[in-house]
């Protein structure tokens, strides 16, 4: 297939063009610094040379977006919005102009929709939306609100000819530097990844492997559309998460942090204490009942796997 990935240079689009680059796919990848001959420039917000890509292409993947590990003041938090929305919008207008437009348009979106909640699992059918939770700060919905204006932008954009799928997503786990198992395993490997808060609340996460296997799954059942959980069966609370994650590294001391101390390492970190504090218990309803079966349910073997795997590398 001829696949392209906006946004594809990213922690998860390396992810995705190292998987389905390796099974022989024509992968393109469009970036705003582009190297080597499959990457292509665009600047994610106007329609561009670029754009002939899509035209003739199987399947588009557009993960673009601003990072989410970053302080949530509110130039970033508009910086997130208009990231997504725009290349959302922009990606759309390209399909409906193209000839012969891709089969299959599957867009990023966040597990980070569904409310801040302990008490059951957010899924496709039941879950509840959040941005109406009491008792968490006012800024957490505006990230509520710049998923569902993502998704939206997706939803009304004019593809009849290209069914739409919203990939919402947990935290992509890889071995990979820079990612967020690189971040977790740095503090669990210091000592410092005890429980935050109390560790009550719950962490949706996804293998690598499982990622792709989902995507590939997506793009071959031509019955699903609309929005997607890609989330391991089985989220776990933060204690427990973390406690798993420190006896892959064969480390025995977690040090546990208070909501204030957890203020304070975000800080420092240049980034958000709404990844660490808010309860995402997110599961995959519509995968499930598609048949789509996980290599990685549960995180203790997900995290002998991915432990093991930095360690040779």
């Amino acid at each position: 297939m001829k696949i392209v990935i906006p946004g594809g240079t990213g922690q998860v689009g390396t992810i995705l063009d190292r998987a389905l680059t390796a099974e022989g796919h024509d992968v393109v990848l469009l970036t705003r610094s582009p190297r080597g001959g499959r990457q292509v420039h665009w600047d994610g917000r106007t329609l561009g040379d670029w754009a002939e890509r899509i035209d003739g292409s199987d399947v588009v993947v557009n993960l673009a977006g601003r990072s989410v590990s970053c302080r949530y003041t509110p130039p970033n938090l508009e910086a997130m919005m208009r990231s997504r929305v725009d290349s959302t919008r922009v990606v759309g207008e390209a399909i409906a102009r193209a000839t012969r437009p891709p089969a299959v348009w599957l867009q990023m979106s966040t597990a980070t929709i569904y409310a801040h909640r302990f008490d059951a699992a957010n899924d496709e059918h039941d879950g509840l939306i959040g941005g109406d939770e009491r008792g968490v700060p006012g800024y957490w919905a505006y990230s509520i609100e710049i998923a569902r204006t993502w998704e939206a932008a997706q939803e009304q954009a004019a593809t009849p000819r290209t069914r739409k799928l919203a990939l919402r997503s947990a935290m992509v786990m890889s071995p990979d530097r820079g990612g967020v198992f690189d971040v977790l395993s740095r503090l669990a490997r210091l000592g410092l990844g005890g429980p935050v808060a109390g560790g009550r609340q719950y962490v949706s996460w996804i293998h690598e492997h499982d990622f792709v296997r989902a995507v590939r799954f997506l793009i071959d059942r031509d019955d699903l559309a609309g929005a997607v959980n890609l989330a391991a069966p089985e989220p776990l609370p933060h204690r427990e998460f973390m406690r798993e994650l420190r006896s892959a590294w064969r480390m025995p001391v977690g040090l546990p942090a208070t909501r204030w101390m957890a203020e304070v390492g975000a800080f420092a970190m240049r980034s958000d204490t709404e990844l660490l504090l808010k309860s995402r218990r997110v599961t995959p309803g519509r995968l499930t009942d598609a048949g789509f079966t996980f290599h990685h349910p549960r995180w203790q073997a997900a995290a002998v796997d991915l432990t093991a795997r930095r360690r040779r590398a």
